[in-house]
């Protein structure tokens, strides 16, 4: 899986009005927890822009004040009203200990289904996967060369190594739906 780095500096206080002041000076307060202890710390807002707008899941290696964490994205928290950047949560990452983690789905090959007038529907985007972080992959690749008009590929359908899928296995994650003018074999015929 991909890597970012992210500089953090830590926090010397920690509540409301350090906060306030930090996001007017363009810093977003974040904390890394999940470890031995928790880690306030502070970034710039620039550098959130590569790992949080893009549908690519990364992993963060945080170096904050000279100290590196391996690290997973948690939760981003935005300003309602002007979705300004407030607070970002990271999980940090042990060793041989599985995290739970999105990964981006990826469409390959050609549906006959399509081919034939049909309208292929993403229903997941992400499927939510525990695994090891060495054995995450960048994508996970869904092959839809088989799929006619009306048939769906569900997470039951999926086989990754070393990757528990979490997500519902009846969920469909694509499909191809009929679209109007599109004759449809009735089953049977």
């Amino acid at each position: 899986m991909k890597t970012v780095s992210i500089s953090g500096f830590l926090r010397g206080n920690v509540g409301k009005k350090d906060a306030k002041a930090l996001r007017k000076e363009e810093k977003v307060p974040c904390v890394l927890y999940g470890g031995t202890d928790q880690v306030h710390f502070w970034a710039e807002v620039g550098s959130f822009k590569k790992l949080i707008f893009t549908p690519e899941v990364y992993l963060i290696s945080l170096d904050v004040d000279g100290k590196t964490h391996q690290a997973s994205l948690q939760d981003v928290q935005y300003h309602p009203v002007t979705d300004e950047l407030l607070h970002v949560d990271f999980l940090e990452i042990t060793a041989g200990k599985p995290i739970i983690i999105g990964i981006p789905t990826h469409i390959v090959g050609t549906s006959p289904g399509i081919l034939k007038g049909g309208k292929l529907i993403t229903k997941l985007r992400k499927l939510k996967v525990k695994a090891l972080s060495e054995n995450l992959p960048d994508r996970i690749d869904i092959d839809i060369s088989n799929l006619d008009i009306l048939d769906s590929f569900k997470v039951q359908d999926l086989t990754v190594e070393n990757l528990t899928f979490l997500d519902n296995p009846s969920s469909i994650v694509v499909n191809v739906a009929a679209t109007r003018g599109v004759e449809v074999a009735e089953p049977g015929k």
